[in-house]
């Protein structure tokens, strides 16, 4: 086979791919009545949640807190919240957590089980579904602040930020 009939092959394979792609993409949504109308992504995307339906939050958000502090103090595995948080806020701690170990290992710092002890958060409620909280956590050394923000998704709640101050 020549390089042109190899190119002339290959162009005609885009086309056809590229009008399959816009067939599939201009095709009526299949079923009948209200179901039909919904977009893929509002039907498969996460489904807020009120927070009638939800539980109280005050003892994921004490929980949250004690579970973000030991990730960055390197004794606990970022993995065992990662059902809590959105797919940001475990980027975001991933990144903060590596940071936090490299900055131990230049040290020759061991990680270590901090000893802490978490305040009462102060929740507000700024909507339907969504629940800001501060706690302060104080140790010997320092105090620090830890403001989450939870959202009732698919009957749960989830952190969608988390910020240590």
């Amino acid at each position: 086979m020549t390089a042109a009939q190899k190119i002339t092959m290959q162009s005609q394979q885009n086309a056809v791919e590229q009008s399959a792609d816009q067939l599939i993409a201009s095709a009526p949504p299949r079923g009948r009545g209200a179901h039909a109308r919904i977009a893929h992504e509002e039907f498969f995307d996460y489904q807020p949640t009120s927070t009638a339906d939800l539980p109280d939050p005050r003892p994921l958000v004490e929980n949250l807190t004690r579970c973000v502090i030991e990730i960055l103090a390197g004794a606990r595995e970022l993995e065992q919240v990662a059902r809590w948080v959105t797919d940001d806020v475990y980027r975001t701690l991933l990144s903060r957590a590596s940071i936090s170990a490299r900055a131990r290992a230049a040290r020759g710092a061991p990680a270590i089980r901090p000893n802490f002890s978490v305040g009462a958060p102060r929740i507000s409620e700024p909507r339907d579904g969504v629940v800001e909280a501060v706690v302060i956590v104080t140790s010997r050394a320092r105090a620090r602040a830890v403001a989450i923000r939870l959202e009732g998704l698919d009957r749960r709640w989830r952190a969608s930020a988390i910020s240590v101050l």
